[in-house]
């Protein structure tokens, strides 16, 4: 029988970097794929400077375009909101193809990696866990669950209800006019209330745009006749090609733990994008990460492995949940409060965001205390 320390399931980036690091670490580390590679995966693909800067080794092949400055838009409001950086605040990747990078370079590190590979079934045994496939059988002494926002392996490893808040968006990839593409390639824009409770954005890639849209709400609301409303207001008359594709967002973590028995989630399968902009590459690629250290820190000891994990995600994304929650709650659902906010203090927040989502800042913890002073100065 072939033992290995850690399956990963799922190639994404949480998957990919948790085994690149466990395999650059002398582990001996598979990953199993349900689909052929490279393969495409529904994304906005906006990688933020904080997710960039904390990979070990250079993307450039894999980046489309890269924006220093951010244009934020308020639907129906005379607010526009600029923030500049002299580093990409957000690199445009397209996910089939950085995917694909990550992966390799996880395999150019030692870690095996198995396509078309559909788990069915992971049975923890004392001490290591089973896992079947459509095609194989595969034993490891740990498994990172990595396998996205519809996770199998949390399905059937323990987590029965799911406690993260799942959120619905669409994503529109367009090739469009000359005119149109000189317009809007230009800047990364974000518009703010274009759908209730959520917003819009267009993201230019290398020859095409992908434009978005998501809603916290929870009553149920047209994606599409909203999309092809931002479709309008951007604009955009000539279409040369289009995809469409609907996916689901989680913006609130797990409640009942990221580890199980053998199993450790990370990325979109803890619930882990952010609670504000749903942005979910820099956290997966950080989860990844922070898993790969905790098995090699608890020296494949389980309980070692669990206490750290825990910690460590704690202490560097879901202790910053709470305040982000609290933010995300007032952005979306308390409209014209937000508004007084940021009609007086929009640039500070642009500002202060802009440098989260860079790395060089993070959610402060008495948000609440410090946005009911700021109220009161108005």
């Amino acid at each position: 029988m072939i033992l290995y320390d850690v399956i990963v399931v799922g190639s994404g980036p949480s998957g990919s970097m948790a085994a690149y690091y466990l395999a650059k670490n002398g582990l001996k580390v598979a990953v199993l794929e349900k689909e052929n590679l490279p393969r495409y995966k529904t994304c906005g693909g906006g990688l933020v400077w904080r997710g960039r800067k904390m990979l070990p080794f250079d993307i450039e092949s894999v980046v489309k375009k890269e924006f220093n400055e951010v244009d934020l838009f308020f639907y129906g409001q005379d607010i526009h909101l600029k923030s500049k950086r002299d580093f990409p605040v957000i690199s445009m990747v397209m996910r089939d193809d950085f995917d694909h990078f990550l992966v390799n370079e996880a395999k150019n590190s030692g870690a095996e990696i198995f396509t078309e590979q559909k788990v069915i079934s992971v049975d923890c045994k004392n001490d290591y866990a089973e896992i079947q496939t459509d095609k194989s059988i595969f034993n490891s002494k740990y498994v990172i669950a990595a396998d996205g926002v519809y996770s199998t392996v949390a399905k059937i490893s323990g987590w029965t209800k799911d406690t993260r808040k799942l959120i619905p968006a669409l994503e529109y990839e367009i090739e469009v006019g000359e005119e149109e593409w000189q317009r809007l390639s230009k800047t990364v824009r974000f518009d703010i209330d274009f759908i209730s409770q959520g917003y819009a954005w267009s993201f230019p890639k290398k020859n095409h745009l992908s434009l978005g849209l998501f809603s916290s709400k929870r009553d149920k609301l047209d994606l599409k006749l909203h999309l092809k409303s931002y479709v309008n207001y951007l604009e955009i008359k000539q279409i040369k090609s289009e995809q469409l594709h609907g996916f689901q967002i989680p913006i609130s973590s797990r409640t009942d733990g990221f580890m199980k028995n053998r199993v450790l989630l990370t990325g979109d399968a803890a619930g882990l994008p952010d609670p504000i902009t749903a942005e979910g590459i820099s956290n997966a690629l950080l989860s990844g990460q922070i898993a790969a250290e905790s098995i090699i820190e608890g020296q494949l000891d389980k309980e070692n492995i669990h206490k750290i994990y825990t910690q460590k995600l704690n202490d560097n994304i879901v202790q910053e949940f709470k305040s982000a929650e609290y933010l995300a709650n007032l952005f979306y659902n308390q409209v014209k409060i937000r508004n007084i906010l940021i009609k007086k203090y929009g640039e500070k927040f642009c500002e202060a965001m802009t440098d989260i989502f860079s790395g060089e800042k993070r959610y402060p913890k008495n948000i609440a205390k410090t946005l009911r002073k700021k109220l009161i100065g108005i």
